[in-house]
């Protein structure tokens, strides 16, 4: 059985949210979509395994207060490696959320990073996305933050369940990053808000 899922009733103008670490490029495209080109070895990432701290990303962020959800969606175009897109869920440079789709070692990657302190990563592999539109949904109830995602008007996928203090004062939005490469260029075409998911798994 598939959830349902309130569809945010409020399209938010880029104008609404302001640039973590502004990109390369941001215009407007004629049919009002979002063209981003992130700089080269842009990245968020920290510590785990690698030992490194990247916080560089370009992140176009946007009040989430608990009882609201937010989507991002973006046209799927990546083609090197760790070139990544979706929605950043921003308390500070040490707790966050990125979810979105990844090209990790060739192959498109679902997944989300969860950072508190230590970066941690999940992936499932997704190569029938390619060249289609993604939608990453994240919904801030209580002291949870609920991760979806889906490919065009296909069935929501439930990516991450994560702890999210419910006193924290969050921001989120879209976001993208190419850690390896210059010239990557994400194309966003919608970002929308809305109440807060009233389940985490469909009623039986």
């Amino acid at each position: 059985m598939e959830i349902e899922l309130v569809p945010p009733s409020e399209p938010l103008d880029w104008a609404r949210g302001g640039w973590l670490c502004p990109p390369v490029r941001a215009e407007e495209g004629p049919g009002g979509e979002l063209i981003v080109e992130p700089a080269a070895e842009s990245d968020f990432w920290r510590r785990t395994s690698y030992g490194f701290v990247h916080d560089n990303g370009p992140a176009l962020l946007a009040p989430l207060p608990v009882g609201s959800a937010m989507e991002v969606s973006f046209r799927l175009d990546l083609t090197g490696q760790f070139d990544q897109a979706g929605a950043l869920v921003r308390v500070d440079e040490r707790t966050w959320t990125k979810a979105g789709v990844e090209m990790s070692d060739g192959e498109l990657q679902l997944g989300a990073v969860v950072t508190r302190e230590f970066s941690d990563w999940s992936v499932a592999p997704v190569p029938e996305w390619s060249s289609r539109q993604v939608t990453v949904r994240v919904s801030r109830a209580g002291d949870a933050l609920t991760v979806r995602a889906r490919v065009d008007d296909e069935p929501w996928r439930l990516v991450r369940l994560a702890p999210l203090d419910p006193a924290a004062e969050a921001t989120a939005g879209p976001f993208c990053c190419a850690p390896v490469r210059a010239g990557l260029t994400v194309v966003f075409t919608g970002w929308r808000q809305g109440p807060a998911d009233t389940a985490l798994h469909p009623e039986h």
